[in-house]
């Protein structure tokens, strides 16, 4: 497997948790980060997306994570992305952040 993955994130931060602004309770940001799932599974633009709803600056260019290696990311955040295909989208991935959904793009 290779060392090195590129990816994109949507990331919805809740109140609490980590670095966090959010207002939105846990169960608020599980309920939306799940219909945003939903709306991807049924092909919406993940970029648009993440522009439109991420909590994290990377939203701005769709989520854009760029390349990152392992050791770099949280570890649940390294085990989905680099347990991705190349194009594909992951399911709701929680870490200290928030909830992610993450879409490997290399």
């Amino acid at each position: 497997m290779s060392g090195q993955v590129a990816a994109s994130h949507i990331l919805l931060m809740y109140a609490g948790s980590e670095r966090s602004s959010a207002t939105r309770s846990k169960d608020e940001a599980l309920s939306e980060i799940e219909s945003l799932k939903a709306r991807l599974d049924e092909g919406a633009n993940f970029g648009e997306l993440a522009s439109a709803h991420s909590d994290c600056p990377s939203g701005q260019s769709g989520g854009d994570l760029g390349s990152f290696g392992r050791g770099m990311m949280v570890p649940e955040f390294e085990t989905a992305a680099f347990g991705l295909d190349v194009g594909g989208t992951s399911g709701v991935v929680e870490t200290p952040f928030g909830y992610h959904l993450i879409h490997r793009t290399a």
